[in-house]
């Protein structure tokens, strides 16, 4: 008996060169024909080349015709790629005997790799075949069952799919139902459809479509089907039967998870939807079924569903719906980040329809956060012993520090007052100063504590907080010490600054219970008294500062912000960071050109 022979998988062309050697017969010093003829046909299977396998067999047209049979039924209508792996397990030159070790392995993957969960499902096995020599050389005796046990030449064998038992749902942190799935109905019009009595019955639903709008989208689809919407089944239900009826219009249900309430949406949810769909790929059954010529069926392999575990999410439903309304009125790119100061739970993340048109811009647009990231710099200053709340500092109206002039909003001009009249009432002069008799890394490193510049991986959530570099020069140091220059936060990371000052310490950020985020870097702990500065702080900017107009707002804390951009810093972001007990959250408005908007939508948010 001839040794296990392991076989590397080759090009087609490679497969006929080694084949001509095959036909012209191998010299003494070389392998058995049996043994080569079985490493080209085994080669040609782990290839994809059916023609090539087929040609090394006593039945060419059969065998190719079961092989791309085999290819097909295994690679489940294109869904799934089915990899095959043969390879010589023995030969003998006695009677052509031939042993074949197969495994194909089954990917869902668009390129045929490894699993996510890295358990690649495959089915092995090993069948037995003889080599015949005949006048074109050796070939393999053609039979099905060498491609696979049990397969015949009136049976096949295919790849099947199971769901999981259970489909998954979304919970919010009450326990109540957040996402599901749900049947929703794609309307779907050609050409021939009247796009005045369609709109009839969509524009009261979907105001955004009107008979323009589909034919605009009739003329674009050059007399294709074009989609115009999909519809919740409360929504199709008045109509389906006038829709139906439409000359040109067809309706296709299909399911997709949704959100049970339809006021609520959030850019946080979209990677809570693709947890849930890797939880329910991750749970379904597969297997490999012989089909037989009367109809029976019998399971060669496969592993049986599994229910998909529901997700427990940290967000609050009511906090998410009161966000969202705080935002709905402003026409800037809006968003409002919430977290929990406590657990590090995120409680709310949401954006309005403009800034949905940019993306995320709650979780990863990044923007200078202007004075919002005084409570760094103030930190930051606290740490490094410069100054106290109470050391007295100059607040002119405008300074020249270190070649950069520097002016407070309106030129307002205090005179010399203590650090933290001047953090409430938001001197630029005073933090610029501060932040030139800082080591150049202070301000990142402050950051840092607060999370500030930290990237976490966080399972159904896709964030950026911010970048916070070196700053070399005192006048770089300048620039970020008002939150300018090269220093950019995204509003989730202004929120995590906050959190981080609420409760002392920074948290890793959580969307889904019990999974924290894992931190690229681990910065130095917080320096709770330090926060504990800071807070008072800002409760001054609440109640004598820039932020008066919330002091209404019970034990409320905050900061605003207002971030010039631009080439000639021709714009300004509005910002506000607020606090209140066990809630820290942040309040962005792109271009609101002072923190005024931004103050209004957190009293809307609040109140």
């Amino acid at each position: 008996m001839i040794g296990r022979v392991r076989t590397s998988k080759k090009t087609v062309s490679s497969l006929v060169a080694v084949g001509a050697l095959v036909l012209a017969g191998c010299g003494d010093d070389g392998p058995p024909e049996p043994q080569t003829t079985a490493e080209q046909f085994v080669d040609a299977i782990n290839s994809g080349s059916a023609d090539a396998a087929a040609a090394l067999t006593t039945d060419p047209a059969a065998a190719s015709a079961a092989l791309a049979g085999l290819y097909d039924g295994l690679s489940a209508s294109g869904t799934v790629t089915a990899t095959p792996d043969f390879a010589v397990e023995s030969a003998s030159d006695e009677g052509g005997s031939v042993t074949l070790d197969a495994t194909w392995r089954f990917s869902t993957t668009t390129d045929g790799t490894e699993e996510p969960d890295g358990e690649p499902k495959q089915w092995q096995y090993d069948t037995t075949a003889t080599a015949t020599e005949t006048d074109q050389g050796w070939r393999i005796n053609w039979d099905p069952a060498v491609l696979a046990p049990g397969l015949a030449a009136d049976s096949t064998v295919r790849y099947i799919s199971t769901d999981a038992l259970v489909t998954p749902k979304v919970f919010d942190r009450t326990g109540a139902e957040l996402m599901s799935q749900q049947v929703v109905t794609l309307v779907n019009v050609d050409s021939t459809a009247d796009p005045a009595v369609v709109a009839s019955y969509l524009t009261p639903i979907v105001p955004t479509i009107t008979a323009q709008s589909i034919a605009a989208d009739q003329a674009q689809s050059q007399g294709n089907s074009v989609t115009l919407v999909s519809l919740r089944q409360s929504d199709l239900d008045p109509i389906a039967a006038e829709l139906t009826a439409v000359p040109g219009v067809t309706l296709a249900p299909q399911t997709r998870l949704l959100t049970t309430d339809r006021a609520l949406a959030s850019p946080a949810l979209t990677g809570v939807a693709d947890l849930w769909q890797t939880q329910l790929d991750d749970n379904k059954g597969w297997s490999i079924q012989s089909l037989k010529a009367d109809g029976s069926v019998e399971q060669l392999a496969g592993v049986d569903a599994s229910p998909a575990p529901d997700i427990a999410t940290t967000l609050d439903s009511g906090l998410q719906i009161k966000a969202e309304n705080a935002l709905a009125s402003l026409p800037q790119q809006s968003a409002i980040v919430a977290l929990q100061p406590s657990t590090g739970n995120v409680l709310a993340v949401a954006q309005n329809s403009a800034a949905d048109a940019e993306g995320p811009i709650a979780l990863t647009g990044l923007y200078p956060p202007g004075s919002t990231f005084k409570t760094v710099t103030t930190s930051a200053a606290l740490d490094a012993g410069i100054a106290t709340p109470d050391t007295i500092l100059p607040c002119p109206g405008t300074e020249n520090i270190e070649g950069r002039q520097i002016p407070n909003d309106d030129n307002f001009d205090l005179g010399d007052v203590p650090l933290h009249t001047a953090f409430a009432r938001s001197c630029n002069t005073t933090m610029g100063r501060l932040g030139v008799g800082l080591p150049a890394d202070a301000l990142q490193l402050t950051a840092q504590q607060y999370g500030l510049g930290v990237d976490y991986v966080t399972p159904g959530l896709t964030t950026v907080t911010g970048s916070v570099p070196v700053a070399d020069t005192p006048a770089a140091r300048v620039e970020a010490a008002i939150g300018q220059g090269q220093v950019t936060a995204s509003p989730f990371g202004m929120a995590l600054v906050a959190s981080s000052i609420a409760g002392g310490s920074l948290k890793a950020p959580t969307l889904v219970s019990g999974q924290p985020g894992v931190a690229d870097v681990t910065p130095a702990p917080v320096d709770a008294v330090v926060a504990e500065q800071v807070k008072t702080m800002m409760r001054e900017t609440v109640t004598g500062g820039t932020a008066t107009q919330l002091q209404d707002i019970p034990g409320l804390l905050g900061k605003t912000g207002t971030a010039e951009f631009g080439p000639n810093n021709e714009g300004a972001h509005g910002w506000f960071v607020g606090i209140q007990g066990d809630l820290a959250f942040a309040v962005f408005v792109a271009g609101g050109e002072s923190s005024a908007p931004a103050l209004e939508a957190a009293g809307r948010f609040l109140r």
